[in-house]
């Protein structure tokens, strides 16, 4: 089974985050911030893993310490989950619309981190800043050891940008962990 815990603390956050990639599906989160939860939650079902998710961070500061944290947690998660990446698939795409707006991510799990991000969020969706879905992605991809680009094709409401963003994600995690093979995906025969 491809699973994993891990616990995080530090001044600013104490985080507890189990993963199984071979879940179902199967959410408990519970981060701190109501509209994080929300895209955890999404990020989870649409890619049929289960995560448990608990953060307790300086929110009186603001929501900045917590998301960054559980991107980095959940990065180390995938990459611990993963092992070898023998049989992976490696790689994925998605475009998925969400009412009036649409996302389109590319994913690798090369073990090489890099972000792209052509989707300046901004404003809020309720209490969330959207700019921290940036940082969230950056803290997730660095620690993940991902190639991730974010693509925002149209613009709408707020709530819906950033879900479609996590939906292609979800997407893409799902498609790229899969097994397809009994080798490591990777002309150079590993991936780190």
């Amino acid at each position: 089974m491809r699973a994993t815990t891990i616990q995080r603390k530090t001044k600013e956050t104490d985080i507890s985050l189990a993963l199984n990639l071979d879940g179902a599906g199967k959410t408990e989160i519970n981060s701190g911030v109501g509209f994080f939860d929300h895209m955890l939650e999404i990020l989870t079902v649409h890619g049929g893993f289960d995560l448990t998710v608990t953060c307790k961070g300086d929110t009186r500061v603001d929501f900045h310490h917590s998301v960054e944290d559980v991107g980095i947690v959940l990065g180390n998660a995938v990459k611990t989950a993963l092992g070898d990446k023998r049989g992976i698939a490696r790689f994925a795409d998605k475009v998925v619309p969400m009412d009036e707006c649409a996302a389109l991510v590319a994913l690798d799990l090369s073990g090489r981190a890099y972000l792209s991000f052509e989707s300046p969020l901004t404003g809020t969706a309720g209490a969330f800043d959207l700019e921290l879905v940036e940082e969230f992605l950056r803290a997730f991809t660095l620690h993940a050891g991902a190639n991730l680009y974010v693509k925002l094709l149209k613009g709408g409401n707020k709530h819906h940008e950033a879900e479609a963003i996590f939906k292609a994600l979800a997407l893409c995690l799902k498609d790229a962990v899969k097994i397809v093979s009994d080798r490591v995906p990777s002309s150079k025969g590993m991936l780190e």
